[in-house]
């Protein structure tokens, strides 16, 4: 599903804090055509007189067709974005970019990982298998934050842990002494029941070195790197790949990702600072 490059006014109707610098908007666009999306694909969101940023949607549109978006302030848009409150206006375009192969993943194993916030791109896809929950087989969900208090959308991480054939544990990198739960890197969560072999699909999203070692580490259990899929993060400008900003080897992010096969991009997870 590809969006409209004229960009269409929506209006901040929610507002969460998520967690410290990540708030969640929900957006009410001018037309209903903007709430008709793929799970993985983004907008353009325009802060006014500020700029414009590519944000992932971050959950099924609610069935008052509001759009959802988890935004965290790391610069000055997503700042702006951040501190819009309830009736603000803002402008939208999109969806653009391509999602996650949900209909391929159709009756295999799903394993889904997550680190920090890139758990937000893959919630959408997480609500959409659980939807249609029998076309799928087991769903296994491993998250890793930085702290306990880093943790995002936990009562989304509880509603799903109750689900039945949802496998889903999180790990922490550090924690104090009240912390009960898994310390650790996320591929310490993995194990031999997370792969196996042509029956299972993975999907990745997180900061570029925890995607990296997760897909290796997938592959070290059996599986193919073609049953791999990762969403990718880089400067986006104009979601078109018209700019060049979000240049990735050969690819350009925002128009032939964010979600690329692991055996696609592999190389160029692999060259320094590209």
């Amino acid at each position: 599903m590809r969006g409209t490059q004229v960009p269409i006014v929506a209006a901040v109707a929610g507002k969460v804090r998520e967690i410290e610098n990540v708030i969640t908007l929900k957006l009410d666009a001018e037309h209903n055509s903007a709430a008709d999306f793929d799970p993985g694909q983004f907008n353009m969101l325009y802060a006014p007189g500020v700029g414009e940023a590519a944000i992932s949607i971050s959950d099924l549109t609610d069935k008052r067709g509001r759009i959802v978006h988890t935004v965290r302030n790391v610069g000055a848009i997503s700042r702006a974005l951040t501190q819009l409150k309830k009736g603000d206006r803002l402008g939208l375009r999109g969806p653009f970019g391509v999602g996650w192969p949900v209909k391929q993943a159709k009756g295999k194993n799903v394993v889904i990982m997550a680190g920090g916030i890139g758990l937000a791109p893959l919630r959408p896809l997480i609500n959409y298998i659980l939807l249609a929950r029998s076309e799928y087989d087991s769903i296994t969900l491993l998250y890793g934050a930085r702290t306990p208090d880093t943790i995002l959308f936990e009562p989304d991480l509880r509603r799903w842990a109750d689900k039945p054939g949802m496998d889903a544990r999180i790990t922490v990198d550090a924690a104090g002494p009240d912390w009960t739960g898994n310390v650790g890197l996320i591929t310490s969560l993995l194990d031999g029941r997370a792969a196996a072999g042509g029956d299972t699909v993975a999907f990745i999203c997180g900061p570029e070195i925890m995607m990296r070692c997760s897909a290796e580490a997938l592959c070290e259990t059996g599986l193919q790197q073609d049953a791999i899929w990762l969403s990718m993060e880089r400067n986006m400008k104009c979601a078109v790949g018209h700019c060049g900003h979000c240049q990735f080897g050969p690819v350009f992010v925002c128009k032939d990702g964010p979600v690329f096969r692991y055996d696609r991009i592999r190389s160029s997870l692999f060259v320094k600072e590209l």
